[in-house]
């Protein structure tokens, strides 16, 4: 890891992430699982990350 990406890990899969500079509030996607992650909290390099519950959509079958 450069001073340049963060790091974390999928709540889900523990996929090991890498991710260039971002904010607390954004989004990604876990390129193991696709779930989508929320960062909560950056704490030296380390991101916290939340899955976000996604609904989906009824097609009516």
């Amino acid at each position: 890891m450069t001073a340049s990406t963060l790091a974390g890990s999928c709540p889900e899969c523990e996929t090991d992430l890498t991710v260039p500079p971002i904010v607390e509030g954004e989004t990604l996607s876990c390129p193991e699982c696709l779930l989508t992650l929320r960062v909560e909290d950056i704490q030296d390099g380390r991101l916290d990350l939340r899955m976000i519950e996604v609904q989906l959509r009824d097609w009516g079958q």
